[in-house]
């Protein structure tokens, strides 16, 4: 089989791509799939008991014109909206989400604390060579020991001295001594801060149903099953798993881009294996506990987990952000994300247990509870979030102008490797960007080197 466009993977940069080229005319295209589903890390599943979902915590938010009239049109107004609330476990209480904005709420030992890091002459000086240090600088030790530091150690798996701080941009909200005593004094909570403070969810089907109403446009263009084992640059053809091959003209790949540098191309330059080993991720355990309604209102949307006693980083109260995610308006849906590494391995065999003991430890789950528990849910994902490590621009500048030459264009949260522009808009608009580029030779905005 020949096309003009290849693309690897039906997840949103994959299915944004494909889009996109059907509006714009093009037709020679084809869309390879491993699993038998669309949406990537944004698929969702319905278990046997009826409970909706997602692979982790998704919300639906925007940076782009293009991408809200896409998901107005797919949706047809099948959504719910959202005001954020968020909170962090800390110190055995709750603090208002950004934490580093909302330190009244510790107690007064850690509150003097985080203010007294943040007092002149008590922050480190100078340019930061990594995360820790830029945490450090920023924030000061009491808010960095506290939250910061145990946090981002949780849920990337990765050290932070290991990791650079270049990516942060609207990912971190920064404080300074002023606001954090004004908030104290004046008993103020600032919790309007990001671009997700507001946020949309399909009414059914999880975030997922975005992408299996995505899919259906260009169902006609998407193998599943297909697992792409090797890639002939040279020759400018793929082969699958099952022996199929495919030669093409330019391909667009949205699978993780270690895979595809170190170990799919058939000849490739050392360079690139060298460049691709460098590149560092997490893995993401995602467990899903049904429950019977407590009775109590709980009107948060998610909570973060910086302290030992929970094995997860993150617990989403998934019945709110939409009643058919549990199987009946009466239930309750906990969905929690543990991350892990080389670094920070996990016995995945006992974390659902270690999850509901968790649960159960902030006050999440009633002692005993786990007995009446209507469902257990979990999957684990071994490529979770691609980490902005120290060495991954010099290998990002290295292997995407290789590929480049070769006709090969790696997009994507995975395939681009860059947190920052990795949420579902940002990967959607990649794959549309690069699409309006082979076909009308526009420059690619959401993507750079």
């Amino acid at each position: 089989m020949e096309v003009k466009h290849l693309i690897i993977g039906a997840g949103p940069t994959g299915l944004g791509a494909a889009h996109r080229l059907r509006e714009l005319g093009e037709e020679s295209f084809l869309v390879l799939e491993k699993n038998a589903h669309p949406g990537g890390l944004s698929a969702s599943f319905r278990d046997a008991a009826g409970f909706t979902w997602d692979i982790g915590g998704h919300v639906l938010f925007s940076h782009y014109p293009y991408f809200d009239r896409l998901v107005d049109g797919l949706l047809s107004g099948e959504y719910l909206e959202h005001q954020r609330e968020s909170w962090v476990r800390a110190c055995g209480g709750w603090v208002p989400y950004p934490f580093q904005n909302n330190v009244r709420h510790l107690p007064r030992a850690e509150r003097w604390e985080c203010v007294r890091g943040l007092l002149p002459g008590k922050r480190p000086e100078g340019r930061p060579e990594n995360f820790r240090q830029w945490i450090e600088c920023v924030f000061g030790r009491g808010i960095a020991d506290i939250f910061m530091l145990p946090y981002n150690f949780k849920v990337w798996a990765t050290p932070p001295e290991l990791m650079d701080f270049t990516w942060i941009g609207e990912r971190v909200s920064v404080v300074d001594l002023e606001g954090v005593l004004k908030n104290i004094l004046l008993e103020l909570d600032d919790v309007a801060w990001g671009p997700n403070n507001t946020f949309r969810f399909p009414l059914r089907g999880g975030t997922g149903e975005i992408f299996r109403r995505l899919a259906v446009r260009v169902e006609d263009k998407v193998r599943y099953g297909a697992d792409l084992v090797r890639l002939d640059a040279r020759g400018r053809t793929a082969r699958t798993a099952d022996g199929q091959e495919v030669r093409y003209e330019t391909l667009l790949n949205t699978a993780p881009l270690d895979l595809l540098a170190g170990r799919w191309l058939a000849d490739p330059e050392p360079e690139l294996v060298e460049a691709a080993s460098a590149l560092v991720h997490n893995g993401v355990y995602v467990a899903g506990v049904g429950l019977p309604s407590s009775g109590a209102a709980d009107s948060r949307c998610w909570m973060y987990f910086p302290g030992d006693e929970t094995p997860f980083y993150r617990t989403t109260n998934f019945h709110n952000y939409s009643p058919n995610n549990p199987a009946a308006p009466d239930q309750r849906a906990l969905m929690c994300e543990t991350s892990f590494s080389a670094r920070k391995p996990e016995a995945a065999s006992g974390l659902m247990a270690r999850t509901e003991a968790g649960l159960a430890a902030c006050g999440l789950m009633a002692a005993g509870e786990g007995a009446r528990a209507l469902t257990r849910w979990e999957t684990v994902v071994d490529y979770g979030y691609p980490v902005p490590c120290l060495g991954r621009d010099q290998a990002l500048q290295t292997i995407q102008p290789r590929l480049e030459a070769r006709g090969i264009f790696s997009r994507g949260r995975f395939g681009g490797w860059k947190y920052e522009v990795g949420n579902m808009d940002h990967s959607v608009m990649q794959g549309v960007e690069w699409a309006e580029r082979m076909v009308q030779g526009l420059p690619e905005r959401t993507y750079s080197l």
